[in-house]
């Protein structure tokens, strides 16, 4: 029998449901005579408690299961007989019908249509990046830096320097909260201070003071002392220069090369560079030819993908926050800001899959297996990592989707104007891709 589907809007559609409440009737009865073989009553023994108690007890509970399971199983045959693919659940609404039967009705939203659009005209930029002698000991300088250490010295503070200060401010002669603190210890010319306690560190030895003016800005966080002057006194309690350590065996042997061969510390480095480089540079071109898809393939989404989308973001966002110890309360999470990159995952989602399936673009065991060795490279043992891989279902699925993304990606780049360009390495690295 043909199904009756109303046409509602671009996506959302409605149907008719009908049961026979005798059908529904023999069905209550047959679980609640089910139940009474087990169910429990005070002054009766298991499975002697009469129909009747039964009924008055379980009765409304069993008929709301009962009606529930026949709607959501009518509903299944109707969209499977109308040739419908749902998006989300259904809203079910009861309405008045002949005393025979129960009458529903079902509000719910189809899948789009999606028809990618011609990418013949969509230029991509592919960057040509070099690891050269040059961006090896730029990267080796930063290695240094992060196994800085101290020691102190009796001259005047510099930009550079760690520095330990005492202060104490006052506005109108009075002290105000936050505005003393004994032992901050910082990194001149960093910008961690305001530009006049910046100023006036710099160049003080140890032991000596100095006073001087402090404006705090008309929008300054402190609501108490914005747009004040306050008087500060300062303190150099502490200066210390910092010392790199020198580029040598022991320095080899701290990145894990274990003979301290320098030439082969900055081959390996090089290496993790030239791995860098490659994920940064296809980041880029993924993201330019997911961005084509988008634009070139407009579609209607659907709201209920749109909201668990949305949910999912909020969660995330907000099991992030805890894990770094923040408490929610004070950091209240607006689901609107999640809302445009929810639109935007629900639209690639429904693009990929179409183009996917479309195209054959299902990625085989070898090229998953490709993605999963690709992202152990980084480890220290990459084929306890792949074999990790394979026992997680659910890492092992985040490797398919990205095979999977990976695949139209190509389809998408043999169909667009892909130009190579060369990129600076500081460009590249310095954009965090």
């Amino acid at each position: 029998m043909a199904v009756n589907v109303e046409t509602l809007g671009a996506l959302e559609r409605r149907i008719a449901l009908s049961l026979p409440a005798a059908e529904v009737d023999r069905e209550v009865d047959a679980r609640l005579k089910k139940l009474a073989r087990s169910v429990r009553m005070p002054g009766f023994r298991p499975g002697r408690v009469p129909l009747k108690l039964v009924a008055q007890q379980y009765g409304p509970k069993v008929r709301n299961e009962v009606v529930g399971d026949a709607v959501q199983k009518a509903f299944r045959e109707q969209v499977r007989e109308a040739k419908l693919r749902v998006a989300g659940m259904p809203r079910i609404e009861k309405k008045e019908g002949a005393p025979d039967r129960l009458e529903f009705s079902a509000t719910f939203e189809v899948f789009p249509e999606v028809k990618p659009g011609d990418l013949a005209g969509v230029a991509i930029e592919r960057p040509v990046v070099v690891v050269d002698d040059a961006a090896v000991e730029k990267t080796l300088e930063i290695m240094r830096r992060q196994r800085v250490r101290y020691e102190a010295v009796a001259r005047p503070a510099a930009d550079g320097d760690r520095v330990t200060l005492d202060f104490e401010g006052r506005i109108g002669g009075e002290a105000f909260e936050g505005g003393a603190m004994k032992g901050f210890v910082t990194i001149l010319g960093e910008q961690r201070l305001l530009p006049e306690f910046e100023a006036a560190a710099r160049g003080m030895a140890p032991g000596e003071t100095r006073n001087f003016d402090v404006r705090f800005p008309d929008d300054y966080h402190g609501k108490d002392v914005a747009g004040k002057t306050a008087r500060y006194e300062l303190k150099m309690v502490r200066v210390e220069q910092p010392v790199l350590p020198a580029v040598d065996a022991e320095f080899a042997r701290a990145l894990g090369i274990a003979d301290g061969d320098l030439a082969r510390m900055r081959a390996e480095i090089r290496d993790n560079l030239e791995r860098e480089v490659k994920k940064r540079v296809e980041a880029r071109v993924k993201q330019q030819a997911l961005e084509a898809l988008l634009a070139r393939t407009p579609l209607e989404l659907p709201k209920a993908l749109v909201a668990i989308e949305l949910e999912r973001l909020v969660e995330a966002a907000a099991a992030d926050l805890k894990a770094r110890g923040l408490k929610l309360e004070n950091l209240p999470l607006d689901p609107r800001a999640f809302e445009a990159a929810a639109r935007r995952r629900v639209a690639l989602g429904l693009i990929l899959a179409e183009v996917a399936r479309a195209e054959n673009l299902r990625p085989k065991p070898a090229e998953v297996r490709a993605q999963i060795e690709a992202e152990a490279e980084s480890y220290e043992n990459p084929p306890e990592v792949v074999k990790w891989f394979y026992t997680q279902p659910e890492r092992l699925a985040e490797m398919e989707a990205r095979a999977l993304e990976a695949n139209v990606v190509n389809w998408v780049l043999a169909r667009a104007n892909v130009v190579e360009k060369a990129l600076p390495f500081e460009e590249l690295m310095g954009a965090g891709a």
